[in-house]
């Protein structure tokens, strides 16, 4: 199977607003680094970047993990070049990841593990708010869990 190089540049950047969980966001470092995705982390965390926990859960990977924190929404929707190309993901919709034709560069925008994305992101962005379908009897997926199922998703999409 052949897939698109992305040595020069990431994949996709995952964008995590308000992490509350250090061993999650950990998760999701390690997931970037294997998937060759930017992690953006966004406000106010629940824990210390430098926290065991957190790195624990991304082993020694995250070393490897290219990584930015940024201090508000408004600094890094600001910098986000293709606002179009942004995707929210909440169980508060019926359009699903599947519906989207995925490219590299895209951002995939999670919110806090106990509220999700605040309503307001949503309403704004009402096209670009995506659902993971669920079939079982839950509210939502881990977050970390989440994450790997979209960018999975999205490598599938982009190989040749």
């Amino acid at each position: 199977m052949t897939y698109i190089s992305t040595a020069d540049k990431k994949l996709f950047r995952i964008v995590l607003i308000e992490p509350e969980i250090p061993q999650n966001t950990g998760n999701i470092g390690r997931t970037c680094v294997a998937t060759n995705c930017e992690l953006h982390l966004v406000g106010k965390m629940g824990f210390e970047i430098n926290d065991t926990n957190l790195k624990r859960a991304g082993l020694d990977y995250w070393v490897h993990l290219k990584w930015k924190q940024h201090k508000t929404y408004e600094d890094w929707w600001n910098q986000v070049e293709n606002k179009d190309r942004a995707f929210f993901f909440t169980t508060k919709v019926k359009k699903t990841f599947y519906e989207i034709k995925y490219q590299p560069g895209d951002w995939f925008v999670f919110g806090k593990e106990t509220k999700g994305l605040d309503p307001a992101i949503l309403q704004a962005h009402p096209e670009q708010a995506l659902t993971i379908p669920q079939l079982g009897p839950v509210r939502s997926l881990n977050l970390a869990t989440a994450v790997a199922i979209v960018a999975y998703e999205g490598i599938r999409q982009i190989r040749l």
